[in-house]
């Protein structure tokens, strides 16, 4: 006697649950072939990163507790070469000097900008042409900008003596004075790069409403109190942001005293990546440049990851 399996009948519970179809077989090999072709073309970025960003990094850090020297194998010595560098009547100088580049470049950069901004949001004609003048100078190589503010600070016949002379005012040593030599590199370092802070910041007071700016006006406001009350909260973020970015860029300032100062006078616009340029490729220390280096690094890393942390919130702040 033979049995027949008794066929299920659909219940009322796989109608309401129904069994998801599996995908056909074309559309994940469809899927694949996309995702394929995206790290594909991630793949060039990612070597490109690997061998010219991660590998030095690494390299450096490594190097940092060795003593090397090209031709000859490396040798471990731990810490040495962080000893040496802190022990330099350099080292003191370098870091003061960016320290009080970097604030002055706060004072100056965040300043100059904003007030920049604030005038081109006022314009109502010629305000394409204003933007274009205002970022001209970002366009210009940063070496062919130093060359020109090298001439234009010449003490003898620098464009900037013969103003002053045309003026009957005193003129001034400029780049070739201690007491003034880093001055006149920040404001070199601003001009060369406000054009973008300025249009970020155009960005920013464009987006603020309208109607903010009429509620203060009804309520008797003046301009310094609608800027204080109205535009500096609305854009306080980005003020934020700005202001660590360019930290993080001046900590790094190497091309106006490499190509205009070479480092003087008597070392008053020596920085710590001009420093480090000295150690490697002068003193051949490639040791103590790494070292220094990695000091760098990690103060970098810092305001890197407090920028990191400050987006996050901002952007959750905005998502709320």
């Amino acid at each position: 006697m033979t049995t027949k399996t008794a066929e299920r009948r659909p219940t009322r519970a796989d109608a309401g649950h129904p069994h998801p179809a599996p995908p056909p077989a074309g559309a994940a090999r469809r899927r694949l072939a996309e995702q394929a072709r995206a790290w594909a073309f991630l793949l060039g970025g990612l070597i490109c990163f690997a061998l010219f960003s991660w590998y030095p990094a690494i390299r450096a850090i490594v190097i940092a507790f060795q003593k090397y020297t090209p031709g000859n194998p490396p040798q471990w010595v731990g810490t040495a070469n962080f000893t040496r560098v802190l022990h330099d009547p350099e080292f003191g100088a370098a870091w003061r000097n960016t320290l009080t580049f970097t604030v002055l470049a706060l004072l100056i950069g965040f300043a100059v900008p904003f007030l920049l901004a604030l005038v081109l949001n006022e314009l109502r004609h010629a305000k394409a042409f204003f933007r274009v003048v205002v970022y001209l100078p970002v366009m210009i190589p940063p070496v062919v900008s130093a060359l020109l503010w090298k001439w234009f600070y010449d003490p003898g016949a620098g464009l900037a003596n013969e103003v002053l002379r045309a003026l009957h005012l005193p003129t001034s040593q400029w780049t070739n004075g201690t007491d003034t030599a880093l001055v006149s590199l920040v404001l070199v370092a601003t001009w060369a790069n406000m054009g973008g802070t300025v249009l970020i910041y155009l960005a920013a007071l464009q987006s603020i409403p309208g109607e903010l700016y009429e509620a203060a006006e009804l309520d008797g406001a003046n301009l310094l109190q609608r800027i204080r009350h109205v535009t500096v909260p609305q854009t306080r973020f980005v003020i934020l942001m700005l202001m660590l970015l360019q930290i993080i860029a001046t900590m790094q300032v190497f091309t106006e005293p490499f190509v205009i100062t070479g480092g003087g006078p008597e070392n008053a616009t020596v920085t710590v990546l001009y420093l480090i340029y000295k150690y490697a490729f002068l003193y051949n220390d490639f040791g103590g440049a790494c070292a220094l280096s990695v000091m760098l690094l990690v103060l970098l890393a810092l305001f890197s990851a407090l920028y990191l942390r400050l987006t996050r919130s901002g952007s959750g702040q905005e998502d709320a």
